[in-house]
């Protein structure tokens, strides 16, 4: 075998180890990465264990659902003219409970993506809310270039390889 044959064999075969080591850590990061970003934003939520944070159902409604300025295309969920909410109204509630499954959403779903169990499960699920604020909320260029697509691109890699072997979902 000649010398070049030599460096090629060693060089195939570090890049084979160099891909395997790498990939796992990889997901890890990838996972990381998504997680913190909508765990982050699941604190928030919460003053405390199961002390849901009111003050977001405001965010909520006025900031997401209703607001001022209007965003061309968004979701609007209030009435057009006035930009509240007509009282009593069904809608109210079921922003309330939008907010609450955000809040439980953002906080377990990080958390299984974090330690890799049903991380699939948990990637589908960020994803989608990825999507929704992104189709529904805030339906803008700038925000989908800047940051809804760098939650994509990690989300969708650990949803179509898995989380790798640094993950309890391996076991």
């Amino acid at each position: 075998m000649n010398r070049l044959a030599i460096i090629k064999s060693c060089y195939q075969r570090s890049a084979i180890n160099i891909g395997n080591w790498t990939a796992d850590l990889s997901l890890l990061f990838l996972r990381l990465l998504a997680a913190r970003v909508f765990y982050m934003s699941g604190r928030t939520k919460w003053n405390g264990l199961f002390q849901f944070n009111e003050q977001k159902y405001d965010l909520f409604m006025y900031e997401f659902f209703c607001p001022e300025p209007v965003r061309e295309g968004a979701l609007q969920l209030c009435n057009p003219e006035t930009l509240d909410y007509e009282e009593g109204s069904a809608i109210v509630g079921v922003i309330k409970a939008l907010a609450v499954s955000a809040g439980i959403l953002e906080i377990l779903l990080p958390l299984l993506l974090l330690i890799g169990l049903f991380t699939r499960f948990a990637a589908l699920g960020l994803l989608a809310m990825t999507l929704f604020i992104q189709l529904a909320i805030f339906p803008e260029w700038s925000h989908w270039w800047n940051p809804a697509a760098w939650w994509a691109v990690a989300l969708f890699a650990v949803l179509s390889i898995g989380p790798g072997r640094l993950s309890l979902d391996r076991v």
